[in-house]
């Protein structure tokens, strides 16, 4: 048998031992990055609820801030507005009154003068 013949088979039967060790090579990976995959997944979905968690608990925590903030604005307006009706209340008073007084001595005055001729 020529060396080329020999040559060819040795060559043919690595192949044909390479094939399904290959295979099985190929099979091992797969399963390696299944198994992988579905760790890394498990690991996102936990660390998504984690992460949902501390979202809705900071949610709450700002909307109870939010809320004690509004209802200090709140009175704190409430206060604005009483003092400046208070404020516009007195000053209507300090002009109103003097002005008042005005006019019922202009009348005074008048009705005295009609008295007098």
């Amino acid at each position: 048998m020529p060396v080329t013949a020999k040559l060819l088979d040795v060559t043919n039967e690595l192949v044909n031992w390479f094939n399904p060790v290959d295979a099985t090579y190929r099979a091992d990976l797969r399963e390696l990055n299944e198994t992988n995959f579905a760790r890394f997944d498990a690991k996102l979905e936990q660390r998504l609820a984690e992460l949902r968690s501390e979202v809705q608990t900071g949610l709450a925590t700002l909307k109870g801030e939010l809320v004690a903030e509004i209802g200090k604005l709140r009175g704190e307006t409430t206060a604005a507005i009483a003092h400046a009706q208070s404020t516009t209340v007195k000053w209507m008073f300090e002009f109103w009154a003097p002005t008042a007084v005005g006019i019922v001595l202009t009348g005074v005055g008048v009705v005295a003068l009609l008295l007098r001729h």
